[in-house]
């Protein structure tokens, strides 16, 4: 029987993709920081007139130190941030035990505040307390944006990241790994890298394929060609 005879309500399902960043913002950011971070310091080396074997050389050691500092520098701050996190979500379960009638009344002041009637939303608060965990969640969601049990994780960020510059930092790397003696190759490399990059960065957050691509080659050639340029102007005979 149809939904139009019946009266009834026809379902409608759908669904989001995750916008909270737990994994794509390092992952992206330590891609694209790797790629223009390595290869513009390759092209600055490589600017100064230094042999292949310097370029080389410099382009392993920015790998290995930008990817280990991406690492240190993301689990830090994810897990001075969770830390944060967890205290506060404590400091609002002593609350809970101590002042429970306190807690009540202000979890129905926001959803009066939302545009719930005062008698409705006093008897959500009410319902929504008998349950210490649940009132918990609720007011850590509404005052803090967090929710107990699901904070970021220090190591997932930190290992992303650690991975993610590695991998953009090894395309500009591989030309000379394989025998290339000029930038060119390693340019054409990086180029495409970061093209690609940007237009999968582009799919994932529904922007036009094309102009995240262009976006991103644009910056990572600024920023390489800036820094061949300082490379030149010093020279390896400058130091």
């Amino acid at each position: 029987m149809s939904s139009e005879k019946t009266g009834a309500v026809p379902e409608h399902h759908h669904q989001h993709r995750d916008v909270t960043g737990g994994w794509l913002r390092p992952a992206v950011f330590g891609a694209m920081d790797g790629l223009v971070s390595n290869f513009a310091l390759i092209a600055g080396v490589a600017g100064g007139q230094a042999s292949q074997k310097v370029v080389l050389l410099a382009g392993l050691a920015g790998l290995a130190a930008g990817a280990f500092s991406m690492a240190a520098g993301e689990y830090i701050s994810v897990a001075s941030q969770s830390e944060l996190a967890e205290a506060e979500i404590e400091v609002e379960r002593l609350e809970l035990a101590r002042h429970p009638a306190a807690e009540e009344r202000e979890l129905a002041e926001v959803f009066e505040a939302r545009g719930v009637d005062p008698a409705t939303a006093a008897e959500v608060a009410r319902q929504l307390s008998r349950n210490p965990d649940e009132a918990l969640e609720v007011h850590t969601r509404e005052e803090l944006g967090v929710t107990p049990g699901d904070l970021p994780s220090p190591v997932l960020a930190a290992g992303s990241s650690f991975l993610s510059f590695a991998v953009g930092a090894v395309l500009p790397v591989l030309p000379y790994l394989l025998g290339a003696t000029s930038l060119w190759p390693a340019a054409i490399v990086a180029a495409l890298g970061l093209f690609l990059a940007g237009a999968l960065v582009a799919r994932i957050t529904s922007r036009p394929w094309w102009f995240g691509g262009a976006r991103q080659l644009l910056f990572g050639a600024a920023a390489a060609g800036i820094t061949y340029a300082v490379g030149a102007l010093i020279g390896t005979n400058g130091l």
